[in-house]
């Protein structure tokens, strides 16, 4: 049998514990021939074959990035970006600059902006945001998109500078002047404002609403999504993604990317989940099983329900079993009360679906582990391979339960404070010293027999797989005798590779270099095991490779 495609002189860490190493590898199709000697993938050679030498660098699986926003991810690659930039001096800088080279007047949208930009002591608000654009309307996220903030203008068109009530776990922050201050936090408080834009936001109906365009885009609108969904995926492809768990999405997500497929023009393999709100009926979640049955394919699928419960803890929306430590009367309030997430578990788990649960503060977590208990009773043992998200804090009693009732961690390593560029504060002072042991515990779970898959949240944090696990490996201490929760390079590597695949029940066809597997692989430019942890983001993929098919090359 001959070879359409083979890799040479690669330094191959396959995750194949019965094969780790190798030196070459062959492939026909989009199914990997073999991985080993270099007389054996070249012994599959044929005249039309294409040879790809790594030049002694390493080649890997394909990233699995278990945990992102790729419509939105998309969308927000040509927004107004303030990663790093702090004062409002600086602020302002940027936004001259964005305006002048994107004149008219809809509404502009700023990212990555941080909760302490203008000073750990004074909030943001639209007053600030009113120096950068009194005319235009401006709204602006903060990293992990929870919390955004308005300028005048923007509140007003919206209707609600003087306030809204709004359902549980949502807040327009009022001044002591009677108007809203331009904090806005969670869904229900940002979307008036976000809805301003002329051109649409399809981009976040999965998780903002879980439902659908409405009315339906025109075949203009659908193309210009296409062309969205098409820069975002290029964007996975030069970062070494080849398999992406989508955590927002309804049937619209899932037809623009079937129609991506159908063109030839799909460069990952996505799974889509329905995003279950807390205002849907139970039976909602017949949707859902729609969904698994019509997207079922190894490029494209469906078959798992995504759910919020809380928010975060820098807003103080995440929930926490004990009060947090800068307002001892407040412990966050969850958008699922127990006994309904519960009631959601149950019903999804009895259809066979995976659950994936946004879930930072301990209490939130402890609400989904109990949520999955109950389905476990009710339902009986089944490999259900249900997720926890984030854990960003975790309460001591809630560590076992992961491996006892076989629940997947899904954890971001750029999360961390004072990791990956973000602040220390005001994370920190309001967990409360006595959690840290307990905030983004990720050997602490592993140690406890919790199977760990790692991700970004992109465009909560940057899409680089790289420089997540540069993170993960170089992350610091806050304090001298705390557990350290830095991961070795194997460590990172699994989560971000076969632990990854196995999230998604798919371990048996990805996630490792093997011979049967599907072809998906990435080769870097460099030897990542010489390299130095702390220097692993300066590291690129050469070219990824999925499905057979070579969907970036650093040389093209």
């Amino acid at each position: 049998m001959t070879a359409d495609l083979i890799i040479i002189n690669g330094k191959f860490l396959t995750q194949d514990e019965a094969n780790p190493k190798a030196e070459a590898m062959a492939i026909r199709g989009n199914a990997i021939l073999s991985v080993g000697s270099l007389a054996e993938a070249k012994a599959l050679a044929g005249p039309e074959t294409q040879v790809i030498d790594a030049h002694g660098k390493t080649v890997l699986p394909g990233f699995v990035e278990s945990h992102m926003h790729l419509f939105g991810g998309a969308s927000e690659l040509d927004h107004m970006q303030f990663f790093g930039v702090h004062g409002l001096e600086n602020m302002q800088k940027v936004a001259k600059a964005y305006f002048a080279s994107h004149p008219g007047d809809d509404i502009v949208f700023g990212q990555q902006c941080d909760y302490i930009i203008i000073g750990e002591h004074e909030p943001l608000t639209r007053h600030h945001l009113d120096t950068l654009s009194k005319d235009r309307p401006l709204l602006v996220f903060s990293p992990d998109h929870h919390t955004a903030w308005a300028n005048t203008i923007a509140l007003e068109r919206a209707g609600i500078l003087k306030g809204r009530k709004l359902g549980p776990g949502n807040e327009i922050v009022m001044g002591a002047d009677g108007l809203a201050t331009g904090e806005l936090r969670e869904g229900q408080a940002i979307d008036p404002v976000r809805h301003l834009s002329t051109v649409g936001d399809r981009s976040h109906l999965g998780i903002a609403t879980g439902g659908e365009p409405d009315p339906y885009p025109t075949p203009a609108e659908f193309e210009h999504d296409l062309a969205v969904l098409k820069q975002g995926l290029a964007h996975c492809a030069r970062h070494g993604i080849t398999s992406i768990h989508n955590m927002d999405g309804n049937f619209y997500t899932l037809e623009l990317l079937e129609e991506l497929e159908l063109r030839g023009e799909l460069t990952a393999r996505v799974r889509v989940p329905f995003h279950f709100k807390n205002f849907m009926k139970i039976a909602d979640l017949e949707k859902a099983s729609t969904m698994a049955l019509r997207w079922r394919s190894e490029m494209l699928s469906a078959g798992f329900v995504k759910v919020f419960v809380d928010g975060v803890i820098d807003s103080a929306t995440g929930v926490m079993v004990e009060p947090y430590s800068d307002n001892p009367k407040w412990r966050g309030e969850p958008l699922f009360t127990a006994e309904h997430f519960a009631d959601v578990a149950v019903e999804a788990d009895r259809r066979g679906l995976q659950i994936a649960v946004h879930a930072i503060g301990d209490g939130a977590v402890r609400i989904v582990l109990d949520g999955y208990e109950k389905a476990l009773k009710e339902n009986g043992r089944r490999d259900s391979r249900h997720r926890v998200e984030h854990i960003e804090v975790i309460h001591p009693d809630d560590i076992p339960r992961f491996k006892q009732m076989g629940v997947i961690a899904s954890m971001q390593p750029p999360h961390p404070p004072g990791n990956h560029g973000l602040p220390l504060e005001p994370y920190l002072s309001r967990i409360g010293e006595e959690r840290w042991p307990y905030a983004f515990a990720w050997n602490t779970l592993r140690d406890a027999g919790a199977r760990i898959a790692f991700a970004t949240d992109w465009p909560v944090s940057d899409i680089d797989p790289l420089w997540s696990i540069q993170s993960a490996m170089t992350r610091p201490m806050w304090k001298a005798g705390l557990p350290d929760q830095r991961q070795t390079l194997t460590q990172s590597l699994r989560s971000y590779t076969h632990d990854g695949a196995y999230t998604e029940f798919m371990e048996h066809r990805k996630g490792m270099l093997k011979p049967g597997l599907l072809a998906d692989v990435v080769i870097l430019d460099a030897d990542i095991e010489k390299a130095d942890p702390a220097k692993l983001k300066s590291v690129k993929p050469a070219v990824t490779i999925c499905d057979g098919r070579v969907v970036y090359s650093a040389k093209s």
